[in-house]
């Protein structure tokens, strides 16, 4: 994401447990389009992948199916047919270089699926700077979380605006 640009969504949000990780990526599901990235920052345990499980499994479930979604680890990613858009899965923390974005063909993707992205980080220069960034930060027990939204795009700002999840702003 872009640093520079001024961020329009800047929201924490306080999320109890698993479920109501669950239920925040539910309720996004059906916001997203193609072009749209979601970049899931935060430690190894946090909720990334429990997020877009979530997700993908309610963008499937609106498409009556209903599929296994493992975790991208070893795959780095993976792909499922959302009806009108693919939805693009991945896991970058085995990458070593940012240049093998371009080996995965998510630089193309970024334009055409839905795409999240678990380790962002590992994007470097290439991270779409119209990208929503979620960073969940687990408490001391581990089993609530900080959720913080972040994007200098007016889209994501709309988006969470419409989801009704209200959250403080910084």
């Amino acid at each position: 994401m872009n640093s520079r640009a001024p961020l329009l969504l800047d929201r924490t949000l306080h999320l109890t447990d698993a479920e109501a990780t669950a239920a925040l990526a539910i309720r996004l599901a059906p916001a997203l389009q193609a072009g749209d990235c979601i970049l899931l920052c935060g430690p190894i345990g946090a909720g990334k992948t429990h997020f877009c499980r979530a997700l993908i499994q309610a963008r499937l479930a609106a498409l009556g199916r209903a599929e296994d979604v493992p975790s991208p680890t070893f795959t780095l990613v993976q792909v499922y047919d959302g009806g009108n858009v693919e939805i693009w899965h991945t896991d970058l923390y085995r990458l070593t270089s940012a240049d093998e974005v371009f080996e995965l063909g998510l630089d193309e993707a970024f334009d055409s699926a839905i795409c999240l992205v678990e380790w962002p980080d590992r994007l470097g220069p290439f991270a779409p700077a119209n990208a929503l960034s979620l960073t969940l930060t687990p408490d001391e027990s581990g089993e609530s979380r900080l959720a913080h939204l972040a994007s200098s795009s007016a889209r994501w700002a709309a988006v969470v605006d419409g989801l009704g999840v209200g959250g403080a702003s910084r």
